[in-house]
This record gives structure tokens, C-alpha cells and sequence, in this order.
């Protein structure tokens, strides 16, 4: 496989990785573990947004230079409505205080309203994807 065909299957896999996070977020939901399921949102969009961002030719080690991609590569130039922008920010806000502070719990309405947004955000990435 040379570069090019490699690039293809893992902007494929990053994307599949997209639809697996937004199925587990639900089951995490329908189980009543909101902070999983917040967690498997927001995974669902950075999958995306990383795949669409290979696509364009870039690549980032963390999660913050994907955050930043998002604005700097797709809301800058106009692929994405600057709202999307501001919904990935908060989806990985939700991410990081569910992970990483105590105490912090999210309800029912939270999560699905995260998972119902995240789900939309990654059906926008995959048609940005099959446009470029």
C-alpha cells in the first residue's frame, strides 16, 4: 500500500471510529452512565473532525491541536458554520470536566442533548469529507 491508499483507510477508520462513539454514547445513555456517554460524544466528533482534517493534510498529537484545527481549517474558511465550532469547544469542555473533575455529573437532558448535537456534528464532517 503506498501513502495515499494508506491515508484513505485510516480517514475511513477514523470515521468508523466516529459512528462506533456516537453508538456507544447512546447505549452509555440508555444505561444511565451520562458522563460515559458525554465522554463517547465528544469522541464521535473528534474522530470526524480528525478524519476530515487528514483529508486536508493535517495531522495533530492532541486533542487541543484538533480543537484548534476545527476553528483555524474548517470554521475560518467557511467549511463549517462557525455554531459547529462553538459546539465542538463545548462538547470537549463537557469531555474534559467529565474526566478530569470531581464531582461532576451530567443528567439525562445533558447527555442527550450532547449526543443529539455530536450525532449531527458528525454527519456535517462526513459531508465536508465526501466534498473535498
Amino acid at each position: 500500500m503506498n501513502e495515499s491508499e494508506i491515508r484513505v483507510e485510516v480517514i475511513r477508520y477514523w470515521m468508523n471510529k466516529a459512528y462506533e462513539s456516537s453508538e456507544s454514547a447512546r447505549s452509555e445513555q440508555k444505561a444511565g452512565r451520562f458522563t460515559f456517554a458525554v465522554n463517547r460524544a465528544y469522541y464521535a466528533c473528534f474522530y470526524a473532525a480528525s478524519s476530515v482534517l487528514m483529508r486536508m493534510g493535517k495531522t495533530y498529537r492532541k486533542h487541543t491541536g484538533v480543537r484548534a484545527g476545527v476553528q483555524s481549517e474548517l470554521v475560518r474558511p467557511g467549511l463549517l458554520d462557525a455554531s459547529w465550532g462553538k459546539f465542538y469547544a463545548l462538547v470537549f469542555k463537557s469531555r474534559q470536566r467529565g474526566d478530569y473533575q470531581e464531582l461532576v455529573e451530567f443528567s439525562g437532558a445533558e447527555a442527550d442533548e450532547l449526543i443529539s448535537k455530536s450525532e449531527e456534528l458528525v454527519k456535517i464532517f462526513e459531508n465536508i469529507l465526501n466534498d473535498l
